[in-house]
C-alpha cells in the first residue's frame, strides 16, 4: 500500500492503492475516475481487484466508470481539425452561411486543405485541440439519428474515406460541409481499446462500481454527456446488439441508489416511504435522443453542444411534476445541496 507521506505514485494501481490508504485513515468514501488505458489496456481489471480486496476490509472505496467511451466530438459548428488553418481564419468572422459558402468552393477547399496551421496565442487554449482532431480523425465515427454508439470499425471516417478513395483530410472536409454544415463526427477513446463496449458492460456489472464520471463542465462545445441517463437505458437496457444487454433494474440502481449511498444522500435514490419523491415515469419502447446543436447561450456568447431527450412521460422533483411529455411545467422546487 501506498505511503501518504511518500512521492507521487506513477500507476493506476499505485494510485489506487493509496485510495485505499486514505479510506482507511479517514474512514470516508473515496470515488476515483476509471477508465481503460491505451497503453495498459488491462489495467482497469487489476485496480477492480484492489477495489474488491478494500471493500472485504469494510472501506468504501468506489470507481465511477462511464457506459460509452470517453470520447469527443467534431462540426464545423463547434471545433475542428480545419480552425487554424490560415485560409480559414481569414473566414472565421464570416457568418455561418457565409462561411459554409465560401468552404463549399473548389479553390476554397484546396488552399485550407494545403494551408499551414496558425498556432493560437494562447498555449492552454481549447482552440489547440484542432491537432487532436486532425490526428484522430480517421477513427471518428459519423453521428447520425438514430445514433450508434458502438460502431463498427468499417463505418469510421478512414473507412469511408478509402472506399469512397480521397485522402482522409478531404473526405472529412467535405463530411463536415454536408447537410449544410450540421454532421457530428465523434471519437471513440478510452474504453474502446477493442473496438466494442464488452469492458465496460464488465465495469457496469461490478458490485463496486458507479456509473459517473465528470469533468464538470468544462469542454461543452467537445462533450455532451449530459445525455448519459437516457442513452444508459436506451444502449445498455434496451438497444445493444454486438453483446448482451444488462438488467433495467441495475442501470437504474447504479444511476439513482448507488450514487445517493456514496454521496450520502439517505433521504433520496430509492422508492420507498420516507424518500424525496423524485420519479421519472418513462416510456422506454419509445425513449430516444435527438440531433446535436450547437447552442450559443453561454456568457460572452460561448457555445455547447445539445442533445435532446424524448420519452419522458413524467418528472417529480419532491413530489411536484417538473415535467410533462417531455415539456417543461416551469416549476423549480429543487434546492442547492450543501454537505
Amino acid at each position: 500500500m501506498g505511503d501518504l507521506a511518500g512521492p507521487e505514485h506513477q500507476t493506476t494501481e499505485q494510485e489506487v492503492a493509496l485510495f485505499v490508504d486514505i479510506a482507511k485513515a479517514s474512514g470516508c468514501p473515496v470515488t476515483f475516475t476509471l477508465a481503460q488505458n491505451f497503453n495498459r489496456p488491462d489495467q482497469w481489471r487489476a485496480c477492480l481487484d484492489l477495489v474488491a480486496t478494500a471493500s472485504g476490509q469494510g472501506l468504501n472505496v468506489v470507481p465511477q466508470i462511464a457506459t460509452r467511451p470517453i470520447g469527443f466530438v467534431t462540426s464545423l459548428k463547434s471545433y475542428h481539425m480545419f480552425q487554424r488553418r490560415r485560409t480559414y481564419l481569414a473566414l472565421a468572422a464570416l457568418s455561418f452561411e457565409d462561411r459554409l459558402a465560401a468552404m463549399r468552393k473548389p479553390e476554397v477547399k484546396a488552399k485550407i486543405l494545403s494551408d499551414e496551421d496558425i498556432k493560437p496565442d494562447l498555449s492552454g487554449s481549447m482552440e489547440n485541440i484542432y491537432g487532436l482532431l486532425g490526428m484522430a480523425a480517421a477513427s471518428m465515427f459519423p453521428l447520425e439519428v438514430p445514433m450508434n454508439y458502438e460502431p463498427e470499425a468499417s463505418g469510421n471516417l478512414g473507412a469511408l474515406a478509402a472506399k469512397a478513395g480521397q485522402a482522409i483530410d478531404s473526405f472529412v472536409y467535405d463530411f463536415l460541409l454536408g447537410n449544410n454544415g450540421n454532421n457530428f463526427a465523434i471519437s471513440l477513446g478510452a474504453n474502446f481499446v477493442e473496438g466494442n463496449f464488452n469492458v465496460i458492460s464488465e465495469m457496469i456489472e461490478h458490485p463496486n462500481t458507479t456509473i459517473g464520471l465528470s469533468d464538470a463542465g468544462a469542454h461543452v462545445n467537445l462533450i455532451f454527456d449530459a445525455v448519459g441517463p437516457t442513452y444508459q437505458l436506451m444502449h445498455w437496457v434496451r438497444d445493444r446488439s454486438r453483446g448482451p444487454r444488462l438488467p433495467i433494474e441495475l442501470i437504474v440502481a447504479k444511476q439513482t441508489a448507488r450514487n445517493a449511498d456514496l454521496f450520502g444522500l439517505s433521504d433520496r435514490g430509492r422508492i420507498r416511504p420516507g424518500q424525496r419523491a423524485d420519479l421519472n415515469v418513462i416510456d422506454l419502447e419509445h425513449l430516444s435522443l435527438g440531433a446535436l446543436q450547437v447552442t450559443h447561450d453561454l456568457p460572452a456568447g460561448g457555445g455547447r453542444i445539445l442533445q435532446s431527450a424524448s420519452g419522458y412521460l413524467n418528472t417529480f422533483v419532491a413530489g411536484v411534476k417538473t415535467r410533462e411529455r417531455d415539456q417543461d411545467t416551469g416549476a423549480r422546487p429543487g434546492r442547492l445541496i450543501r454537505g
